[in-house]
């Protein structure tokens, strides 16, 4: 880019919004920069008539083919939760999302060690593996996660291996967790040696089973607003209300029995200290 406008002048206008007495660029940092190297005084722009952040979402949604990265994304969505104070609910409507697509790209730059986000953002860790184990690890422990990182890095890991050893930490005592995060290649081999490689640990299964039920439970309530029940006769409704109460029984039954098992957890720890939920 900084070769082309040096050959042939600025091609693109940038785009920016008006704030105040100043203009706060939306699109075409890149564009700036180079001019800027180049010593140019001025630089073409074309100014859209409406607020920040709408700008902000109006641009993201009009390259949304160019596909950016997770950590991309979660940058623009804190930005738009911080400074703009959109929420959860207006951000996933925005952008047409779940809440938890819009909670999972947050969490990856706002609850990660600045150290783990480096590694995701070389390459070295996957955006997806990231959302799903090393979020949920930098929550309970936020130290843990950036070591079991610095040490599997150089391994770059698949999803499926940095699966394993957040399931590994998780389900294990003191020991074993020591050994997820001092030697995780080494923890890796002894899974694979005890014939347990590529086969789901039960706490893998459990974390499937509850992505399963909140995705069937959003599910239900797409078709809701869809609108499936409208228009039922009075024995469907019925039925309707009928199962729909006994889904929400065995939803609290579970959210019991889950607060029961993570609070109990403590005792499997021999040095006191809780596992992480």
């Amino acid at each position: 880019m900084l070769a082309s406008i040096a050959e042939i002048g600025q091609q693109q206008p940038i785009v920016v919004v008006r704030d105040g007495d100043r203009f706060v660029v939306v699109d075409g940092y890149k564009r700036l920069r180079a001019l800027d190297r180049l010593g140019h005084d001025t630089v073409r722009a074309i100014e859209w008539v409406i607020g920040e952040a709408d700008a902000l979402l109006l641009e993201r949604l009009l390259r949304a083919a160019d596909a950016d990265s997770a950590v991309e994304q979660g940058w623009l969505l804190r930005e738009l939760t911080v400074r703009f104070g959109l929420g959860h609910d207006e951000l996933a409507r925005r952008f047409d999302r779940t809440k938890s697509w819009v909670s999972r790209r947050i969490g990856l730059v706002a609850e990660l060690p600045e150290s783990v986000q480096a590694h995701v953002r070389a390459g070295a860790i996957g955006s997806h593996a990231a959302m799903r184990y090393l979020v949920p690890l930098a929550r309970a422990n936020s130290d843990d996660c950036a070591r079991l990182t610095d040490a599997i890095a150089p391994l770059r890991p698949t999803s499926r291996q940095v699966a394993s050893l957040y399931a590994l930490y998780v389900g294990g005592n003191v020991g074993t967790r020591e050994l997820v995060l001092r030697d995780p290649e080494l923890a890796l081999r002894a899974r694979a040696a005890a014939g347990d490689e590529g086969k789901p640990l039960p706490v893998e299964q459990l974390l499937e089973d509850l992505r399963i039920v909140g995705a069937v439970a959003r599910r239900a309530c797409r078709r809701f607003d869809a609108g499936a029940a409208d228009g039922a006769d009075p024995v469907d409704r019925d039925l309707v209300q009928q199962t729909c109460g006994e889904a929400h029984g065995e939803v609290e039954r579970l959210k019991r029995r889950c607060d029961k098992e993570m609070n109990d957890d403590r005792r499997s720890d021999p040095d006191g200290d809780p596992a992480p939920a």
